[in-house]
């Protein structure tokens, strides 16, 4: 494992070029449960600058991201090589829920205006205080094919109210009993 002091040129593009990263979290009570999120699609992921990244979160079937960094903001973001050279790169950090409708979501937002924005219910801020990068050896050499469009085409069927009644059902709590996209 080596050390890095930033998100350097090296580091930036090889964490951009990945179709699928990981997002660990974890709630502060020893009998929670811990975490791991695969996301993807191109595009949904930025670096802000050497030592922060922000990527979309879309409507999902959970939010334990959102409760857990909400409680305590720890966070780790994992990129690996399933193509190419080997390698995994994490960035430890502590993240920040921006939803659309707080003063900072603009800003981000422009970083991904590309993207389709129906159903992104936050844009996960991370400030990063370590960098590093692995081998990789054990990691598999996948063939990627290409997005999945699922996600965006399901919530394009339906209108803001019915988004709303499913993140309602879904995203107010963790498993655990956090509060994610609750009023609390």
């Amino acid at each position: 494992m080596k050390l890095h002091e930033k998100i350097d040129g090296r580091l930036r593009d090889f964490v951009l070029d990945q179709p699928v990263f990981f997002v660990g979290t974890a709630p502060l009570a020893s009998n929670g449960h811990v975490n791991v999120s695969p996301k993807g699609m191109r595009g949904t992921l930025a670096v802000l600058d050497e030592r922060r990244v922000a990527y979309l979160d879309y409507v999902a079937s959970g939010a334990e991201t959102i409760a857990h960094l909400r409680e305590n903001g720890r966070i780790v973001v994992m990129f690996c090589a399933f193509s190419g050279p080997p390698n995994v790169v994490r960035l430890h950090g502590h993240g920040r829920v921006v939803l659309p409708d707080d003063v900072d979501f603009p800003d981000l937002q422009k970083h991904f205006l590309d993207q389709p924005q129906h159903a992104v219910r936050a844009i996960i801020d991370v400030e990063v205080d370590r960098v590093s990068d692995s081998c990789g050896f054990s990691v598999p050499r996948l063939d990627y094919v290409e997005d999945r469009d699922l996600l965006v085409r399901h919530f394009g069927r339906k209108n803001n109210e019915e988004v709303e009644a499913y993140m309602t059902a879904k995203n107010s709590y963790s498993i655990d009993g956090l509060p994610a996209l609750s009023p609390e």
